[in-house]
C-alpha cells in the first residue's frame, strides 16, 4: 500500500514538474521572440525578475523530482510533495507572478516590470503578520510565567494562601 502511494506521488510530482518546465519555456521563449522580432523590451529587467523564478524552479526540481532505481526501475524516492502547503506553495506563487509579469510586459510595455514588486510586498505583509503573532505569543507567555498583570495559577485556595 505504501509503495502505491509513493508511485502516485512520484507520478504527480513528475507531471507537475514537466508542466512547470513547459510553461516556463513557453513564457520565456515568447518573451525572447517578442523582444527580437516585434518590440524591444528590457532584457536586463527580464533577467533580473526571472532569477527568483528560476531559483524556485531549480529548488522544486531538486526536491520534488522522483528518483528511480536504474536496474529495476522501481521508485527509490518519490521526492517532496509538490502539492504541500507552505514554502512549496509560495515558490509556485513566485513562479506564477513572474510569468504574469513577463506576459504583461510583452503586451503592455516595460513599466509592467513593477508588477513583480507584489512578491516582496506580500512577503513583507506575511512577515509583519508573523511578528505580530510572535508578540502576542510572548505576551501570553509572560502572563503565564508570572509577569506583570499575570493571573495566578492554581485553585482559589492556593491563590489566597499566596
Amino acid at each position: 500500500m505504501a509503495q502505491k502511494a509513493r508511485k502516485d506521488q512520484a507520478r504527480s510530482n513528475a507531471a507537475a514538474l514537466n508542466n512547470l518546465h513547459i510553461g516556463s519555456a513557453a513564457v520565456n521563449g515568447l518573451f525572447i521572440l517578442f523582444h527580437y522580432f516585434f518590440k524591444t523590451r528590457s532584457l536586463f529587467w527580464w533577467f533580473l525578475v526571472s532569477i527568483p523564478g528560476f531559483a524556485c524552479q531549480f529548488t522544486l526540481e531538486r526536491t520534488g523530482r522522483p528518483r528511480y532505481d536504474p536496474a529495476s526501475g522501481a521508485v527509490r524516492s518519490s521526492g517532496e510533495d509538490l502539492a504541500a502547503q507552505g514554502l512549496t506553495e509560495y515558490m509556485f506563487d513566485v513562479i506564477w507572478v513572474t510569468w504574469a509579469t513577463v506576459v504583461l510586459v510583452i503586451f503592455f510595455g516595460n513599466w509592467f516590470w513593477l508588477t513583480w514588486v507584489l512578491v516582496p510586498a506580500f512577503g513583507a505583509y506575511k512577515g509583519f503578520g508573523l511578528m505580530g503573532a510572535a508578540k502576542q505569543l510572548g505576551a501570553l507567555n509572560g502572563m503565564a510565567t508570572g509577569g506583570e498583570g499575570a493571573v495566578p495559577v492554581g485553585n482559589r485556595k492556593q491563590r489566597r494562601a499566596a
